[in-house]
This record gives structure tokens, C-alpha cells and sequence, in this order.
């Protein structure tokens, strides 16, 4: 068969089992199955050999690692320290309690790497506060869900673990090249807030005193101790992304238990349970994608995109809003991470003929899908807000949209002046980051 071949069965398979709403962890595999009935080279054991071998990956440790962790610090009661912070620090602005969820959202970004616990943790914590002071059902989820995105921006990142083990791309780099978009789609939204609290007249706090704002940086400062020990461990080689991880659990850990006491022993099992759970998704849909990524490989799939996209001499900025383009489609359908296993390998020889920097190829993709949490008919944050502030998805939809535009000149600042986001990993990691 040709790469086109292969490509029409794989997609159209599997995008005929999304619309019955088979689970796309499902669906990327059962759409493997026909070309591997098909083609007599192949048997359908290679479907289950390929899936062992991606779970046969160190660095995919992070991922139940970093969910652990999210986890442990939203038992611990660690959001609402952060929340006393956000409060002494931006409250005062107008509409200060959805500068409050934007600013806590930033800072459990650094803290757990998963936009999902952000938005669970948050959303069920600032929801009901901001729809008791006023503020409408849908702006408050929207702003809930859409501040939830910076999880997967700021480091540190289960998808940039993801994406740096799949592609040999250094983490370190791609953490630090997450830190400005993730502070400008922080002030994007802070703008935006800003302007619906003068258009609706949304209250604000009064101005916290001195002395209080620094009892709020003290309570807090063990908790953002979580990003600087992570992020600052790895780029300074003293452990990989993996062991980050598990130090990131065994610190969250020592908070809770031995410094806050907030949390008990009896609460470890549930804890780990939600964990294991959450952890199981995400890596069932890494073997079926990575199966799935496979055979795009092994048809030279990606290599036939190449040879298509020479024709247009393209360069790097076209390319990027190509690669935008494509994650921003695919990640309304299917989850982030097989998202990066099947379009990430596919679009990287492109990236690379057009001259992207892997990081800036990567922190394109990672934003771009951020966006897919959101928007339907995925958009796993959206619905978790939705469901704490007991909405339907359709009425938040108008407000979402509005918080996305600004989101989306971020993005574009990102492909247009990609030294913004090379900045940080140079300057620090000069032997890893050319």
C-alpha cells in the first residue's frame, strides 16, 4: 500500500470511531487493526508489541509521578495558600477575584503540570466564590477553565515530559522556554478580566496591607519552593525529569504530613488511587498512539508530507502557523498527548526541513493544544469547570471565546519571535540549547 493509502484508512478509521464515540484511547488502536489485517508483512501482534515498547520508557515515569504530586498538594490544602497570596497580591485590581483564579492558576502551573488538577483544585475552590460575589456562571467558569491551560505551559509540564522523551528533545529546555509564554498568557487573561470587571462593574478587595501581604508570601513560600526545586534540579544536572518527579512527590508528601499536617495517612490511599486512575488514561492512549505513530512511520507518511511541502519552499514562520494550525484542530478532538505521538512525529521532519528550533517546534505544539482543554468537543477542562459551576458547556462557550483571542496573539508572538521563548534555555543551558 502507499503512505496515501495508509493514511486515508488510518484517519478515516479512526475518525468514524470518534464520531460513534468509541474512547480515542480505543479508537487509535482498533484503526490500526485494518492495516495490519491488510498488509502481509504486518500481524496484529505488532500492535501489542509496538504499545510494550512505549511503555518501555523511563521518562514516562513522570507522568503518574507529576499527577501524584497535583494530587497531594490539592489534599494538602496547598491552593489555598496560594489563593491568601493571589489575593494580597492582585485582589485589589478590579474584578479581583478573577485575577485571584488567573494568578493561582499561574502558580500551581509550577506546581503540578497538569491543567486537569488545576482545574478540579480551582475551579471547585473559586467557582462558587466568584458566583456568590456576583460574577456570572459562565465568566467564572470560563475564566476558571481557561486560566486551567497554563498547567500544561508553565513548568513543569507532563506534556513537555512527553514530548522531550519522544522526540530526544532536552526537558530542561523545554521548561524553561515554557516560562514566558506561560507569564503573557497569564497577563492575556488578566488583561481580559480586567476589561469584563469595568464593562460589568465586578467587586474588588481592598488593598491588603503590608504586613499581611508578607504573612501570605511566607505561608506560601514553601509551596512555590515546588517549581524552583524541580526545574532548577534538572537544569543544573543534579537529576533527570524523572527523579524531578519523584522528588516533586516526596516533597508534596513532606508538606502535607510532617510541616502542615493537613493531610493523614488514611488519605494516602485515596490518593493514590486517583492517581493510578488519572495515570492509566494517559498511558493507554500513549501505547495505542504510539502503535498508531508507528505505522505513519513505517509508511514514511511523514517523509511523503515533506516531499509535498518542498514544492512550497516553505519557511519557518509559515511552517509554525502550519504546525499551529494542525494541533489547534486535532487537539479539539482527542486528548494532548496521543495528539503530540501521532502529529508531533508526522509534522517534526517538516519543522525541520523549514528550520523550526526543536524547542520552538515543541512549545508551538504545546501551546496550541493547550488551547484543544478548552474547546469542544474535548476540551476536558471546560467540562470539569462546567460541571463545578453547574453549567451547560453551550453557555460558557461566548465568554471562553472571548479569554481565547488574546490567547491566540500569544501564540503568534511565540511563532513570529521564537529568540522570546529561546531566551531563557541559552542563558541557562547553553550546552544543551544552541
Amino acid at each position: 500500500m502507499t503512505p496515501e493509502q495508509v493514511g486515508a484508512i488510518l484517519f478515516l478509521v479512526f475518525g468514524v470511531l470518534v464520531i460513534l464515540r468509541v474512547p480515542v484511547a480505543f479508537a487509535l488502536g482498533l484503526a490500526c487493526v485494518p492495516v495490519f489485517l491488510i498488509e502481509d508483512r504486518l500481524t496484529p501482534f505488532l500492535l501489542m508489541n509496538e504499545m510494550f515498547k512505549s511503555y518501555n520508557a523511563f521518562v514516562l515515569l513522570a507522568v503518574p509521578f507529576f499527577l501524584m504530586a497535583a494530587n497531594i498538594m490539592n489534599s494538602a490544602g496547598i491552593t489555598d495558600r496560594l489563593v491568601k497570596l493571589a489575593r494580597a497580591l492582585v485582589g485589589h485590581l478590579p474584578g479581583g477575584l478573577g485575577h485571584i483564579n488567573v494568578v493561582v492558576s499561574m502558580l500551581f502551573a509550577g506546581i503540578s503540570g497538569s491543567s486537569t488538577a488545576d482545574a478540579a483544585g480551582i475551579g471547585s475552590l473559586l467557582i462558587p466564590q466568584m458566583k456568590k460575589q456576583g460574577f456570572s456562571s459562565s465568566f467564572s467558569v470560563a475564566v476558571t477553565a481557561c486560566s486551567s491551560v497554563m498547567g500544561v505551559i508553565i513548568p513543569p509540564s507532563i506534556l513537555m515530559v512527553v514530548w522531550g522523551g519522544l522526540m530526544t528533545v532536552s526537558i530542561g529546555g523545554l521548561f524553561l522556554a515554557g516560562v514566558i509564554p506561560g507569564m503573557l498568557v497569564a497577563l492575556s487573561q488578566m488583561a481580559t478580566v480586567y476589561v469584563y470587571a469595568k464593562i460589568y462593574n465586578y467587586p474588588i478587595y481592598a488593598r491588603s496591607t503590608f504586613k499581611e501581604a508578607m504573612i501570605s508570601i511566607f505561608q506560601a513560600t514553601l509551596p512555590l519552593m515546588t517549581p524552583m526545586i524541580i526545574v532548577g534540579g534538572i537544569v543544573a544536572g543534579f537529576f533527570t525529569p524523572t527523579e524531578a518527579s519523584a522528588v516533586a512527590v516526596l516533597y508534596s508528601l513532606l508538606l502535607g504530613l510532617v510541616i502542615y499536617h493537613t493531610i493523614k495517612l488514611r488519605d494516602i490511599p485515596k490518593v493514590l488511587y486517583d492517581s493510578a486512575r488519572f495515570a492509566a488514561i494517559s498511558l493507554f492512549c500513549i501505547g495505542t498512539a504510539s502503535a498508531f505513530g508507528w505505522l505513519l512511520a513505517y509508511y514514511k507518511i511523514p517523509q511523503t508530507l515533506v516531499d509535498v511541502l518542498k514544492q512550497f519552499g516553505a519557511g519557518p514562520i509559515s511552517t509554525g502557523l502550519l504546525v499551529a494550525g494542525a494541533f489547534l484542530f486535532i487537539g479539539m478532538f482527542i486528548d494532548a498527548i496521543p495528539a503530540i505521538i501521532i502529529l508531533g512525529t508526522v509534522l517534526w521532519p517538516v519543522a525541520d526541513f523549514a528550520g523550526l528550533h526543536p524547542i520552538h517546534f515543541a512549545i508551538i505544539g504545546v501551546i496550541s493544544l493547550a488551547f484543544g482543554l478548552v474547546t469542544p468537543p474535548y476540551g476536558l477542562c471546560l467540562l470539569i469547570s462546567c460541571a463545578i459551576g453547574e453549567i451547560r458547556l453551550g453557555e460558557a462557550m461566548r465568554d471562553v471565546a472571548i479569554i481565547l483571542l488574546p490567547m491566540l496573539g500569544v501564540l503568534l508572538v511565540v511563532i513570529l519571535f521564537p529568540d522570546i521563548i529561546l531566551f531563557l534555555p541559552r542563558w541557562l543551558m547553553p550546552k544543551f540549547v544552541n
